[in-house]
């Protein structure tokens, strides 16, 4: 096409892109989804990091103060695998987000050539030209525009799954750590009791030589004392695998982590009964789903604008010794400069078929974008009251435990000063006091676990 058609064919352009709709141009906003949860999510979101005191807000060196667990979370965050990969994802999301920029831009092609030829038996006549191609498709309909937005979705989904995996590497450190603080006290009292139980068999079999006690009360006393010693097998089971679970956290080959059995998580004031919109906008998966919602939608719109033409400016030029079919030496200058426009005629077919897969994916993204809500909403609920109920557990427990030790004393004073009572109320009384001792140490393991869920939920770790 001739050089001074190139302004007729985008003044053309021009007038077809005034006729059409602008839905190919659009940039994705959630209050364009037709979905009324969207909606409440679109008018959430920019609250959803204004509030410093939600929970999910502070940073996690204000929620997780144990010097030690601080040590190991930034561990896990330095070394650890999955975060690495996610990071790298990142960067290959980005690379791509750089590539869909350069689009825009002409593209530059050097191709050099050169030939000779001999006829019956003349000298060898050479001919070469040194051309330089410049290719430039002019973006009237927004085909590379949404290449290079659904591309920025992708870069900000993969900064979300990133995030998602960092607040999972924090909340797995704190989970283990105090897992492994719990299973070690449960260990130490269990060692001791064992150790009073077995001198309390020693006891009993003195009483029963006194013919104070029956043979039944000693055997049912070294069943218990068998017991108590079998089970602290599976606490050390446990406790080992723990401690390879927070190796693998951190990157590390299998090691025991000497973590204090009185480590506990200082809980802060909880007085809410609900969570509201902004605090779910907040959470990394949910902004992932939304990416994935906006990539979709940058999809459909490709698929719209393949149905109208490509416009594009060609330019040539370089330095040639074939000049009108003939060979001259020295060479000479050239440039050609053209401009085309390409309208799909028999692609139409193809092109419905692409849009009408384009906009299921797109509903099927809004699907999983709104389910992902509604998950986050019950995740974070069944965090909440499972925080509140083990924290109302816990106080009961600390009651009645103090209770049970009581009656252990009382028994056991009944039974070697004045013999009111049975050796066998004082196993039930001991076999009660460290059944509710273990209660109590699991229930203060359930209170960290729900705290470090609610968290997580939360969309901590930021």
């Amino acid at each position: 096409m001739k050089v001074n058609n190139i302004p007729a064919i985008l003044a053309a352009a021009m007038s077809v892109t005034a006729l059409t709709g602008c839905g190919i141009y659009q940039k994705y906003s959630p209050e364009r989804v037709d979905s009324q949860l969207v909606k409440e999510y679109a008018e959430a979101l920019p609250k959803a990091e204004e509030d410093t005191q939600a929970l999910g807000n502070r940073p996690w060196q204000e929620v997780f103060t144990d010097p030690m667990l601080a040590d190991l979370i930034e561990r896990a965050l330095a070394n650890n695998k999955d975060l690495r990969n996610a990071k790298l994802n990142v960067d290959i999301a980005h690379a791509q987000l750089k590539g869909a920029r350069l689009s825009y831009l002409p593209s530059v092609a050097l191709s050099p050539n050169g030939a000779g030829a001999s006829y019956a038996g003349s000298d060898i006549s050479w001919t070469y030209t040194l051309p330089l191609a410049v290719n430039w498709e002019i973006d009237v309909f927004g085909k590379i525009l949404n290449s290079k937005r659904s591309a920025q979705a992708a870069e900000d989904q993969m900064k979300a799954v990133e995030q998602a995996t960092r607040s999972q590497i924090i909340a797995g450190v704190a989970q283990c750590y105090y897992t492994i603080a719990a299973l070690q006290s449960q260990l130490d009292l269990s060692r001791e009791t064992a150790l009073l139980w077995k001198e309390s068999v020693g006891v009993m079999r003195n009483l029963k030589e006194a013919g104070r006690l029956r043979e039944d009360a000693v055997v049912q006393s070294e069943a218990q004392y068998y017991s108590i010693e079998s089970s602290i097998n599976d606490i050390e089971l446990s406790l080992h695998e723990a401690n390879n679970t927070l190796s693998l956290l951190l990157n590390t080959m299998p090691q025991k982590w000497n973590i204090p059995a009185s480590a506990s998580l200082s809980l802060p004031d909880m007085n809410r009964t609900a969570i509201p919109m902004a605090e779910l906008a907040a959470r990394p998966d949910v902004r992932a789903a939304e990416m994935a919602l906006a990539k979709a939608y940058y999809t459909t719109s490709s698929a719209r604008a393949a149905f109208y033409p490509s416009i594009a400016v060609t330019a040539q030029g370089g330095f040639t010794n074939l000049l009108g079919g003939f060979i001259q030496n020295p060479g000479d200058w050239f440039y050609q400069l053209a401009g085309s426009l390409t309208a799909p005629l028999f692609a139409r077919g193809q092109n419905i078929a692409r849009l009408e897969a384009a906009k299921a994916a797109q509903k099927q993204a809004l699907n999983t974008f709104e389910y992902t809500l509604m998950s986050a909403s019950a995740d974070v609920s069944d965090a909440l009251t499972l925080y509140e109920k083990s924290v109302a557990k816990q106080n009961w427990l600390t009651l009645q435990v103090a209770d049970l030790t009581k009656a252990v004393d009382i028994t056991n004073e009944l039974l070697m000063f004045d013999g009111s009572t049975t050796y066998l109320e004082v196993l039930t009384a001991q076999r009660n006091l460290l059944s509710a001792q273990t209660a109590q140490i699991t229930t203060n393991l359930a209170v960290a676990r729900a705290m470090i869920n609610l968290y997580q939920n939360l969309g901590g770790g930021r």
